[in-house]
């Protein structure tokens, strides 16, 4: 039987994640009217550790128990569906179940990172903050705000 449990999951989520940060760096650097040297060297530039927020949101929980709610489900319907079919019908069959897979987590995850990004943009905009960067791209320097928007999603 063919596994596609938790290590694909968190294949995709850390793709997600990854593609979020280069989104925010491409947004840093897009709004910078100097470019993103100047935006290091700024003291308005907060970091936060998107991943940690995420994973800290009151809604992932639930975001969890659905997800392998689906992976369950779709363990089942794999192995009733696949009994009758050939190698090349089930690994069709099984891209069919990965893409579909994949399809409900973004759809579970993506609300959550609204949540998360909304929390960190009314932080940022509190503080005045014009650039909020991953803490995993900064090597030195800006304002952790992590703590402020766990508190900000937690009310």
């Amino acid at each position: 039987m063919i596994k596609f449990e938790k290590k694909q999951i968190k294949f995709i989520s850390i793709g997600i994640a990854l593609v979020f940060v280069f989104s925010v760096v491409a947004l840093a650097v897009s709004q910078s009217s100097v470019g993103f040297a100047a935006a290091g060297n700024s003291s308005n530039v907060g970091v936060v550790n998107h991943q940690l927020l995420v994973s800290q949101h009151p809604d992932m929980a639930a975001a969890k128990t659905a997800m392998e709610a689906e992976v369950e489900q779709a363990k089942k319907d794999f192995e009733t569906k696949s009994a009758n079919m050939n190698d090349q019908e089930k690994q069709a069959y099984y891209q069919q179940t990965q893409q579909r897979l994949a399809n409900k987590e973004r759809e579970l995850i993506a609300p959550i990172f609204d949540k998360v990004d909304a929390a960190i943009k009314a932080v940022a905009e509190a503080k005045g903050l014009s650039v909020v960067l991953d803490k995993n791209t900064v090597v030195y320097g800006g304002q952790d705000i992590t703590d402020e928007v766990v508190k900000k999603f937690s009310k």
